[in-house]
């Protein structure tokens, strides 16, 4: 009888990588930041955040259990990653039934309904970002954190938008150890870059789209701040890379696996398009920031791009 020859599905190669040890990882480097808002802004950073995760864990086994009427996922580690981000994302003073609501839509909405992780099409914690930003513009733009001590008051981003001439006052310093108001997860600029630099090392992203983002912003802004004339040449660029989301968003949130494009050309691309609308949102658009608004809808052309950017075939020229 013939040998027959049978295929099985790929991968036919596994690497040592899985989705639980990333997302240990990217927790891990989240570490520093949980850590420098806590000292901050107070104990209810680790509320909010707990509050977060535990609705994302809860939403996702439902769901799955419920609705879907498959296994369980959340041992994946996935839905505690959207539940850090989304705390991320949120002032410290909202009110905790606002975060379970917006873990309902970023697990809900943003992940599940396309059939879990690898599926989405954009990320589940922007989706309950925005969703929230839209829904309820007042608490989610509320920066008193009712911490004796504690900061408050407008962001450094909506002041500078508004007012220019207000950089020549910013404590450059304080900003990048983290001494300014924003999201529980934007304040801590030296701990985000601590966070992104272990998770080059451990491989779980690459540079290309963080320092695209990044590198757009700032030539952007420098040219913008020439136009100006005086010190706004470098103050303007720095200012927006520590300011808001910026490193939160390049770092952590446009690098998602199934959001964000596979090849090497396309992150430049897709990184150069969120930077540039990030800026245009901050500069002359109604919201002072404009960082998750630019990856939403940059994960909304990640497959035009990656049609666009698909890799040479073997042996094709």
């Amino acid at each position: 009888m013939a040998n027959r020859i049978f295929a099985s599905p790929s991968p036919h190669i596994h690497g040592g990588e899985s989705t639980r040890r990333i997302m240990c990882d990217v927790v891990l480097a989240l570490l520093p930041a949980l850590a420098v808002s806590t000292y901050i802004l107070g104990l209810r950073v680790l509320l909010i955040t707990a509050v977060s995760v535990a609705s994302c864990v809860v939403f996702e086994y439902l769901i799955n259990r419920f609705f879907l009427k498959r296994s369980s996922t959340i041992g994946d580690l996935s839905a505690v990653v959207t539940g850090v981000l989304l705390a991320f994302n949120l002032p410290v003073g909202i009110p905790w039934w606002i975060v379970v609501i917006g873990a309902l839509v970023a697990i809900g909405i943003g992940k599940m309904t396309f059939g879990g992780l690898g599926c989405n099409p954009f990320n589940p914690a922007l989706t309950g970002r925005i969703f929230l930003l839209i829904a309820y513009p007042v608490q989610m733009t509320d920066w008193t954190t009712g911490v004796p001590d504690a900061l408050s008051g407008s962001t450094l981003l909506a002041d500078v938008k508004y007012n220019t001439s207000l950089l020549s006052e910013v404590d450059f310093l304080q900003m990048f150890g983290g001494h300014m108001n924003g999201s529980m997860g934007e304040i801590g600029a030296l701990a985000l870059i601590l966070g992104g630099l272990y998770l080059l090392w451990r491989k779980v992203i690459t540079w290309h789209i963080p320092v695209t983002i990044l590198g757009t912003m700032a030539i952007f802004a420098a040219c913008v701040g020439a136009t100006k004339g005086g010190a706004l040449v470098w103050e303007l660029p720095l200012f927006h890379i520590l300011a808001g989301g910026a490193l939160l968003g390049a770092i952590y949130m446009a690098t998602d696996y199934s959001t964000s494009p596979m090849t090497h050309k396309g992150m430049i691309i897709y990184g150069v398009g969120i930077g540039l609308i990030t800026m245009i949102i901050r500069l002359w658009g109604a919201y002072p920031e404009g960082m998750s608004f630019a990856i939403f809808i940059m994960n909304a052309a990640t497959p035009l791009i990656n049609k666009y950017c698909r890799p040479k075939r073997l042996g094709t020229k």
